[in-house]
């Protein structure tokens, strides 16, 4: 019998706290920025994504030569229109905080595994607590961000146990899919964008009312999955 995962590994942005909104309006002001206006396919296919690619979109949407420096300041415009925004509060998504709790007190390590770079990261770990995590991984400390796996095997190796062990906490198909490269279970509480069901995967409204027998409950079910 299994007693429950040996950690679990949290997505940040629209998992934990209601950043993606955030990161919408930094979005919107660096496309206005550089001469246009983001649209709506383009926000979307940006959920959950790293850096590069977002930038990579963002240029295309605009219909924008990939030039590098003028890449290179649109990163440095949207990155420091995130900072101001982060700096100014981030409001914890639904049952973010109490589940949170819920794991540590269930005595189950814990990772933040996040696309976003780590300067921004530790503003926004002002508020969600450094205490919550026994490590983090950001985005900018892999040689890919998700939806490539390294992410996730990252923060498994940190905390000395195997992803296929674990479970992730993901609000996003971007983030889904990196966990389930990664070989580890997902419990999928989806945000701003719908996210399709598949084996491996336990999906849920929201984290409000999460208990660690639910937690146990969700590993249990995408071990079962994963291994048919």
């Amino acid at each position: 019998m299994t007693t429950g995962p040996a950690a679990v590994l949290w997505d940040m942005d629209g998992t934990l706290v209601d950043s993606e909104k955030v990161w919408t309006v930094s979005l919107q002001d660096t496309a206005r920025a550089l001469g246009g206006e983001l649209s709506a396919a383009a926000r979307s296919a940006v959920v959950g994504s790293d850096l590069p690619h977002t930038l990579d979109v963002l240029f295309d949407d605009l219909r924008l030569p990939r030039e590098a420096a003028r890449m290179a300041e649109a990163e440095r415009l949207l990155n420091q229109r995130t900072a101001e925004l982060f700096d100014g509060g981030l409001e914890w998504r639904p049952g973010a905080l109490a589940a949170l709790h819920t794991v540590r007190a269930a005595g189950w390590p814990t990772a933040l595994v996040t696309n976003t770079g780590r300067a921004l990261t530790e503003r926004a770990l002002d508020v969600i607590g450094r205490e919550h995590f026994q490590a983090t991984v950001c985005g900018d400390e892999v040689p890919a961000g998700k939806p490539d796996p390294a992410p996730y095997l990252r923060a498994a190796d940190l905390l000395g146990v195997s992803a296929a062990d674990c479970l992730a906490v993901e609000d996003s198909p971007t983030g889904a899919l990196a966990a389930e490269r990664a070989g580890t279970g997902v419990l999928v509480v989806p945000c701003d964008e719908p996210v399709p069901g598949g084996p491996g995967r336990v999906l849920r409204r929201s984290l409000a009312g999460m208990t660690a027998a639910d937690f146990r409950d969700a590993y249990e079910s995408t071990r079962g999955a994963r291994a048919a």
